[in-house]
C-alpha cells in the first residue's frame, strides 16, 4: 500500500474523530474519501461509531459499494450514498453523511437552507431530498440500495448539500478537508438561521455571489481548521 494511500486512509479516521468532536455526528454517520489512485472506488470505515473509527477500520470499496479483497467486514448499510455520488460527481472527492440536529429541522420544514454568513457560502447550492417523494411509498428512511443512493445524488445535482427529510444531511467537497469543513459550518449556519427566523422574517443572507465568492476564498484557507481539528482528535487510542 503507497504512502498516498495510507495517508488517505489515517485522513479518513481522522474526520470521523472531527465530525463527533464538532457534534456533527454521534454514534450513527460516516464520511468517505474517493480513493487517490482508484478514482470509482472509496475509502470509508467499516461499521463502527465514528469517534472509535481508527486507521485500521478503514476499507476500500469499489464502484458498486463493495469491499475489495475479501474484507468481510460488517458495512454501513447507507454506503451507497458515497458510492452513487462519486458515480455521478467527478469533482467530488469526500462525502459527508450525518444527522445533525439543524440540518434535520430545516429539512422537515418548507425553510430552505441559505448562508448567514460568509463561512458557509457553500450552501447558496443546497438541495431538499425527500425519501417519501422518490419512492413513492413508505420507507425506514434508510438508503440502503444503490437505486436510492442514485436518486439521492440525482437530487444533490451540483450542489453542495443535500438535505434528508426525517433522516440528516449529505455534504460533498472537493477534498476531505472541504467536506468536513462544510458538514461542520452547515450545522452551524443552520442554527444560526433558526434563531434569526425566531426574531424576525426578514433575515439577510448572503447573495450567490456573495456565496461563491467566499467560497473559493475559504478553499484556499481548509488547511488552518483542519489542521487544527487533527490536533484536537487522537485516532491511535
Amino acid at each position: 500500500m503507497s504512502d498516498t494511500v495510507l495517508e488517505a486512509r489515517r485522513n479518513v479516521a481522522r474526520a470521523n474523530r472531527i465530525l463527533y468532536l464538532k457534534g456533527v455526528v454521534d454514534g450513527f454517520g460516516h464520511v468517505s474519501c474517493r480513493h487517490p489512485e482508484i478514482p470509482d472506488h472509496y475509502l470509508i470505515s467499516c461499521n463502527r461509531a465514528p469517534n472509535l473509527v481508527k486507521e485500521s477500520d478503514i476499507v476500500e470499496l469499489d464502484a458498486d459499494s463493495n469491499p475489495v479483497g475479501g474484507d468481510a467486514r460488517r458495512l454501513y448499510l447507507e454506503r451507497f450514498i458515497h458510492g452513487e455520488i462519486y458515480r455521478t460527481r467527478p469533482d467530488v472527492n469526500a462525502v459527508v453523511h450525518s444527522h445533525s440536529i439543524a440540518m434535520i429541522t430545516i429539512g422537515a420544514t418548507d425553510v430552505q437552507i441559505r448562508p448567514m454568513f460568509h463561512m458557509a457560502g457553500f450552501l447558496t447550492r443546497a438541495a431538499k431530498f425527500d425519501i417519501r417523494e422518490a419512492t413513492g411509498r413508505e420507507t425506514d428512511m434508510l438508503i440502503r440500495d444503490p437505486e436510492l443512493g442514485r436518486n439521492l445524488a440525482e437530487t444533490l445535482g451540483p450542489a453542495s448539500a443535500v438535505l434528508m427529510a426525517g433522516h440528516g444531511a449529505t455534504m460533498v467537497g472537493t477534498s476531505l478537508e472541504e467536506a468536513v469543513y462544510r458538514a461542520v459550518y452547515a450545522e452551524i449556519n443552520a442554527g444560526m438561521q433558526l434563531n434569526a427566523l425566531r426574531v424576525s422574517g426578514n433575515v439577510r443572507y448572503l447573495s450567490d455571489k456573495e456565496g461563491d465568492l467566499a467560497t473559493e476564498t475559504n478553499r484556499g484557507q481548509l488547511k488552518r481548521c483542519w489542521d487544527l481539528w487533527c490536533a484536537e482528535v487522537n485516532i491511535d487510542d
